[in-house]
């Protein structure tokens, strides 16, 4: 049948009917706070591309997180800006790290808060690469063995899962390894399996303070154009025990969060960065656009392309909508 018996309008006459039928919806329990991370007391530091977005010492962490769980925040990701940075990125391995440290007061003050670390070396590195510089490269095998002893750092602080960024060859499976044999084999992966070198990354460089000193990040970053290869990448990571694979970033790869959730039965997450976040802030500042409801549509477009987790600078201006 066609119009005039079948009318589409029908079924969008009023509010009610249309959140009956509404077919992608977005809750608290979807979306993934990310927080920066720093050493010292009573530290809030904005960050300038990135507007209500800040650098917390674990004080001031605490107290936000207070007031985000109030609203519903289900879940976070911490960031590390350490005290020291070398060749290696050793402090980010530290029992007392900065990232160690958040999460044993985070678990000591929000028992059911869910706490997600990156685990990774560029935030840790004085020359901002995401492992040890050898032959003027980025070596991949000694940066696994690195990894493995971060993440284990990160589930003896109490850790619900750790998150591997790099993009190394073998590192889920170097990591599920080392975290099994420290009795960690409930601790799950979110393996950051389709990490594209990306120009939306410029924000969150400013605020890890990991922008490379030479070269770039495409010897081990994904090109943008290619969407076979982000699937093999998927698949390897799901073949080495990852228990969430995710696409990064989000807004510009939509087919590709759709390809892994047609592919993969394992749970998709998605990472809606900081150069779509700024984006969007940056419009609304000059009232181009509402920010809020933009965000929140880019957030359900994503949702509805197949992820089931989000990881989203935008949590603060979407609860209230939701």
């Amino acid at each position: 049948m066609q119009f005039p018996q079948v009318r589409m309008r029908r079924l969008r006459q009023n509010r009610s009917i249309r959140d009956m039928l509404r077919e992608t919806a977005i809750t608290p329990n979807d979306l993934i706070f990310p927080y920066f991370v720093c050493p010292g007391e009573n530290i809030k530091n904005e960050i300038k591309s990135m507007p209500g977005i800040y650098q917390y010492s674990i004080d001031n962490l605490l107290r936000d997180v207070e007031e985000l769980v109030k609203k519903g925040l289900k879940s976070v990701i911490l960031f590390g800006i350490p005290e020291f940075k070398d060749s290696i990125g050793s402090s980010g391995c530290l029992h007392d790290g900065i990232v160690q440290k958040s999460v044993r007061e985070l678990k000591k003050q929000f028992q059911d808060l869910y706490v997600i670390t990156d685990v990774c070396n560029c935030e840790y590195t004085d020359h901002g690469h995401c492992g040890p510089i050898i032959n003027g490269e980025v070596n991949n095998d000694a940066t696994l063995e690195i990894l493995a002893k971060q993440a284990v750092t990160h589930a003896i602080a109490g850790a619900d899962m750790v998150a591997p960024s790099d993009m190394m060859d073998g590192r889920i499976q170097r990591i599920r390894a080392e975290l099994d044999s420290k009795d960690f084999q409930n601790t799950p992966i979110m393996a950051y399996s389709a990490k594209f070198a990306s120009s939306f990354y410029g924000p969150f460089r400013d605020a890890a303070g990991s922008t490379p000193s030479f070269g770039d990040r495409k010897s081990y970053q994904m090109d943008p154009a290619n969407a076979r290869e982000a699937l093999r990448e998927m698949e390897l990571d799901f073949q080495e025990s990852a228990d969430i694979i995710m696409v990064k970033p989000a807004l510009s790869y939509l087919d590709i969060i759709k390809t892994a959730k047609e592919n993969f039965n394992i749970p998709i997450a998605a990472y809606n960065v900081s150069g779509e976040y700024s984006m969007v802030k940056a419009a609304a500042e000059k009232n181009w656009i509402d920010g809020n409801k933009i965000a929140m549509e880019i957030l359900t477009s994503i949702k509805r392309a197949g992820a089931d987790l989000i990881i989203t600078y935008h949590f603060r201006d979407v609860i209230d909508l939701l």
